[in-house]
């Protein structure tokens, strides 16, 4: 069965990672894509491997953090196919690897992080929004992450700004629920993509997600970008024609863990206490 038969799709960052898992996956639900990425050589090679025809897959190069970038993406579905049913903002960076708190958190950062996770996410949602509104339909989809549920262990720019985007999705919910719009994001757990490779200084997938194995909470299985993908289909489908503002946590269950009690009770134990312990 075609999920997204008839559908026309943009994604952002759809040059690797989720974004790329999810083209295909769009692609192969009867979708038309256009990809949009800076990535250029590896947007077309994406599209070239999932292609031809031209009509089903094709690349824009665009900032997310230029407005005359997105205006053009959405203007070049319009021209292409004649109209968006779904955009999934996919677009984000990790910014620096700062483990020196916020009194070592560099101005300059925390900007670039914040113009293309949350400035970006906005541009795509207005330009989507700006031909979603006449067509009365239509499902935006962003990129959240477990770190707007889960707080510290990752870099302040990162969780603010990912939570930025979960308030987005809210509030764009109830503004444009009347238009019938759709407005929902995705909250991924490490997934072994190049930018938590990248990020987190691992040279191979099978490294991390040996590493994201370790620490999940689900174990028997390994999340990867497919995943994701997976529910970003749902999410732009019509299967989920009822569910609006909601951040889908795809993380097996880790941001439920609190390992405070336990690592607190074992050190208790470990200390040199009278035996009576009433």
């Amino acid at each position: 069965m075609f999920r997204l038969e008839g559908k026309v799709a943009i994604i952002t960052g759809g040059a690797s990672g989720i974004g790329e898992a999810t083209a295909r996956l769009f692609v192969q639900n009867g979708a038309k894509v256009i990809i949009a990425d800076i990535q250029d050589e590896l947007g077309h090679k994406v599209c070239q491997d999932i292609g031809p025809p031209e009509d089903i897959i094709s690349y824009v190069h665009c900032d997310v953090t230029d407005e005359n970038d997105v205006v053009g993406l959405v203007d070049a579905a319009i021209s292409k196919h004649g109209k968006v049913d779904i955009i999934f903002a996919n677009a984000g960076i990790p910014g620096a690897q700062n483990r020196k708190g916020i009194v070592g958190t560099d101005y300059a950062d925390l900007k670039r992080v914040f113009e293309t996770n949350v400035y970006g996410t906005f541009l795509c949602a207005k330009h989507a929004a700006r031909v979603m509104i006449p067509a009365k339909k239509g499902s935006i989809v962003f990129t959240s992450s477990v770190a707007s549920v889960t707080y510290g262990d990752v870099p302040h720019p990162y969780v603010a700004s990912k939570c930025a985007v979960v308030g987005l999705t809210k509030n764009l919910c109830v503004e444009l629920g009347k238009y019938g719009i759709r407005v929902n994001c995705v909250s991924p757990f490490g997934v072994a993509t190049p930018m938590l490779m990248n990020g987190m200084g691992f040279n191979e997938k099978s490294k991390a997600e040996v590493f994201v194995s370790e620490i999940a909470t689900l174990k028997g299985e390994t999340v990867d970008a497919n995943d994701v993908a997976e529910a970003v289909l749902f999410l732009g489908s019509n299967a989920s024609k009822y569910l609006s503002g909601q951040n889908l946590v795809i993380d097996g269950g880790y941001s439920l863990t609190n390992v405070a009690l336990g690592e607190a009770y074992k050190k208790w134990l470990s200390l040199d206490l009278p035996a009576s312990r009433d």
